[in-house]
């Protein structure tokens, strides 16, 4: 019995887990740990992007992180080795 109220549980963390890629932690986790739980590299045009933050690597991320938030107010975390992520982050450090 307890092995099959152990295996829902670690089925009900791997679904959530799963719903996660992307997304930015919540705030309250910013200087203690890695805020992107896992990146996006697909193409977002930016007139859906409102702002840009870019994390560097320091000790609390081994990461550098760029987060975009978008217009409707989602954070995502994008993949900084993606080339159209690239030039956003050369323009954000050439202002």
């Amino acid at each position: 019995m307890m092995g099959k109220a152990a295996a829902a549980l670690l089925a009900l963390l791997l679904i959530l887990a799963e719903g996660t890629k992307g997304e930015a932690m919540p705030r309250s986790a910013v200087e203690l740990r890695c805020q992107c739980v896992g990146t996006r590299s697909r193409f977002i045009h930016p007139k859906f992007i409102q702002n840009v933050n870019l994390t560097p690597s320091g000790p609390h991320c081994k990461n550098v992180e760029v987060i975009a938030t978008l217009r409707d107010g989602r954070e995502v975390c994008l993949e900084p080795t993606a080339p159209w992520v690239k030039l956003i982050i050369k323009a954000i450090l050439d202002k």
